[in-house]
């Protein structure tokens, strides 16, 4: 499963979107597009993130860019992969 697949899987389980996320595509917009990613999801699916892909997401590496779309945040994942 690549990086992206495994992303939105966790998207559509953090965020309870039953099933939705299999749609999204890279361009998909999701920090402010999503109402169910407020800042307390943003939290749960950091956690989930970390616990899936094996990562340290440290505060000051990530913003509201990183959240930006589905392709932003499944890049950052890949980067902190590949480290």
């Amino acid at each position: 499963m690549n990086t992206q697949q495994h992303l939105l899987d966790i998207l559509d389980d953090v965020l309870s979107l039953e099933g939705r996320a299999k749609a999204f595509t890279s361009d998909t917009a999701l920090l402010g597009a999503i109402p169910e990613l407020d800042s307390m999801a943003v939290v749960s699916l950091i956690t989930a993130l970390e616990e899936q892909f094996g990562i340290v997401m440290d505060d000051d590496e990530i913003d509201g860019s990183t959240f930006a779309t589905v392709g932003a945040l499944a890049d950052f994942v890949d980067q902190k992969l590949a480290a």
